[in-house]
C-alpha cells in the first residue's frame, strides 16, 4: 500500500467539474488581476472567518510582510514570534526590517508560551506574531491580554488554521490582523500560491489593500511605496470553488485525528494533544518519538510517506545563525524538534490507510 502525506489527487478528483467550472470562468471573462472573482472571495471568506474585511494577497509570506507594515513595524522594531515554525513567519519580520526574538513554546501545544513571550518584551517590541501551530490555536487570550498591557500589535499567523476556533471564535478573527496561506497542501489549498489578510480594523486592512497593489488609490495614483502582491484571480475562483467543502473537510480531518489518536493509544508515541477551548482543524497530525528518524524509515520502507514540520528551529537555521542567533537557547523547542513526526492527514484518507499507518507505527515501536 502507497499512502501520500496528503493526496491532492483524490481531493481534485471529487469536485473536479466545480474546479473547472471556476478556471473556465476566469478563462472566458479574462478578469486575470483582480476583479470579481477576487473581491467575491474575499468577502466569502471574511464571512466564514467572521471579519469586517479580507484582503487577498499573493502568499502567506507576502500577507505577514504587508500586515507588519500596515502596523507600522519596520527598523530598529522587535517582534516576538516562535523558532517553531516554517521560516515565513520570521522571514516577513526580517523583510520588514524587525528582528525576530524567538521564545520558547509550551511542551503540549507547541505553541508559543505567554510566560516566555511577557520575558522577552522590551522598549523595541512593537509586535507579536502567534503561529497556530499544526492547526490548533495559541492561547490567545493570554496572548492579547499580554499585548494590550504592553501596547503591542497582534498579528495571528494562521496559515494552518482554517476553520480552528479559540473559545468559539475563529482563527483569523482575534488578533488586530491576521495571515492565512492557501498553499496547496493546507486545509484550503490553491493550485499555486495565495494568501488572505484577515480583520475588523478598517484603517489597517485598507494599508494592506494598497500595499498589495504597489501602493494604489487609482490607477496611475501611488500613495506609498507598496508591492505586486495581489491574489491571482484564477487561484480566486479555485478557492471560492473549495470553501464551501472546507466544513466537511474539515470535520473529516477531526475524525481522522480522533480514530488515529485510537489506533495508536497503546503505543509508545506521543500523540496530539488538543486542549479544551480549542477546535483543531489538524493540518497535520503529528506525534512525537525519540527514535523519530528509525521510525520515519521504517514508514517509507512500508509505502508510508511521513513528514518532519519542523527539524530545524529557526534560531538554529544558517539564515539566522548567522545574525547572531548563537547563543539562544530554547529546550522545549529543541526537544520537540527532535521528535515529530507527520503522519498522512487529509480529509479523503480512508480507514484502512490509517488502520495500515497506525499498524506500522505499533510494529516499529514494539520491535
Amino acid at each position: 500500500m502507497q499512502i501520500p502525506l496528503v493526496d491532492l489527487k483524490a481531493q481534485y478528483a471529487s469536485i473536479k467539474l466545480e474546479i473547472d467550472a471556476a478556471i473556465q470562468r476566469v478563462l472566458d471573462n479574462t478578469g486575470f488581476i483582480l476583479g470579481k472573482e477576487v473581491a467575491d472571495f474575499e468577502q466569502d471568506f471574511a464571512d466564514y472567518v467572521g471579519v469586517k474585511e479580507a484582503v487577498g494577497v499573493a502568499s502567506g509570506t507576502a500577507g505577514l510582510l504587508l500586515a507588519l507594515q500596515a502596523c507600522g513595524v519596520g527598523s530598529g522594531d522587535e517582534v516576538i514570534t516562535t523558532a517553531h515554525t516554517f521560516i515565513a513567519t520570521a522571514e516577513a519580520i526580517s523583510q520588514a526590517g524587525a528582528r525576530p526574538i524567538f521564545v520558547d513554546i509550551e511542551s503540549r501545544t507547541y505553541n508559543l508560551d505567554p510566560n516566555q513571550v511577557e520575558d522577552a518584551i522590551s522598549p523595541r517590541t512593537r509586535a507579536v506574531i502567534p503561529v497556530h501551530l499544526y492547526g490548533q490555536p495559541a492561547d490567545m487570550d493570554a496572548l492579547m491580554d499580554i499585548a494590550q498591557r504592553h501596547g503591542l500589535w497582534v498579528i495571528e499567523d494562521a496559515a494552518q488554521a482554517h476553520g480552528a476556533e479559540y473559545n468559539g471564535q475563529r482563527c483569523g478573527s482575534i488578533g488586530h490582523l491576521a495571515c492565512f496561506s492557501f498553499y496547496p497542501g493546507k486545509n484550503l489549498g490553491a493550485y499555486g500560491d495565495a494568501g488572505m489578510v484577515t480583520g475588523n480594523d478598517e484603517e489597517l486592512l485598507a494599508k494592506v489593500r494598497r500595499l498589495r497593489d504597489h501602493g494604489r488609490i487609482s490607477k496611475y495614483e501611488h500613495h506609498e511605496v507598496g508591492w505586486g502582491e495581489r491574489l491571482d484571480a484564477l487561484q480566486a475562483a479555485i478557492l471560492g470553488a473549495k470553501l464551501p467543502h472546507l466544513e466537511s473537510w474539515t470535520e473529516a480531518r477531526r475524525a481522522h485525528a480522533y480514530r488515529y489518536t485510537e489506533l495508536l493509544n497503546d503505543s509508545e508515541v506521543v500523540t496530539p494533544y488538543e486542549a479544551p477551548t480549542v477546535r483543531h482543524v489538524y493540518h497535520l497530525y503529528v506525534i512525537r518519538t525519540p527514535r523519530r528518524h528509525d521510525l520515519l524509515a521504517h514508514l517509507k520502507a512500508k509505502g508510508i510517506a511521513a513528514g518532519i514540520h519542523y527539524p530545524l528551529p529557526l534560531h538554529r537555521q544558517p539564515a539566522y545563525l548567522q545574525q547572531g542567533y548563537g547563543d539562544v537557547h530554547l529546550p522545549v523547542t529543541e526537544r520537540v524538534a527532535g521528535e515529530v513526526l507527520s503522519l498522512p492527514m487529509y480529509a479523503e484518507l480512508t480507514e484502512n490507510q490509517m488502520a495500515f499507518v497506525a499498524e506500522a507505527v505499533k510494529e516499529f515501536v514494539s520491535a
